[in-house]
């Protein structure tokens, strides 16, 4: 799945979940980062990363945007540890977003990658190292 992904340009955007608020991994993750997915220089959908002190834990999700938020189409998440190991991954047509999944990676470094549509993507290796 990620050999032929076109690999876009990283946009990391600002914002955090509120203190206190249930995010979409848990109560105990706070977002790390926001990154963008394009094509072609327009917007495509998002991925987001979350962190959990209390679990050693990270979290991604992805996201459509513009026209291919809240519509059906292919979405997808891959997270695994820096070195490769520890993946796990969620893709396929859905209306919101794709994930969570999650990788144990007390420090370590992640590679987190966000697909949407398919064959859009935007991939980070060794990347929120804790």
């Amino acid at each position: 799945m990620t050999g032929t992904a076109l690999t876009a340009s990283v946009t990391l955007m600002a914002g955090a979940a509120p203190a206190g608020a249930a995010g979409p991994c848990g109560s105990s993750y706070s977002r790390v980062g926001v990154y963008s997915i394009s094509r072609d220089g327009t917007r495509t959908g998002t991925l987001e990363v979350y962190y959990s002190s209390s679990t050693g834990k990270n979290c991604a999700l992805t996201y459509g945007y513009g026209s291919y938020a809240n519509t059906t189409s292919w979405k997808g998440v891959v997270i695994s540890r820096g070195d490769g190991s520890g993946e796990s991954y969620d893709a396929g047509n859905y209306k919101y977003y794709a994930g969570p999944v999650y990788v144990s990676a007390p420090g370590q470094c992640i590679d987190v990658e966000g697909i949407s549509p398919e064959w859009t993507s935007v991939k980070l290796n060794n990347v929120h190292c804790g």
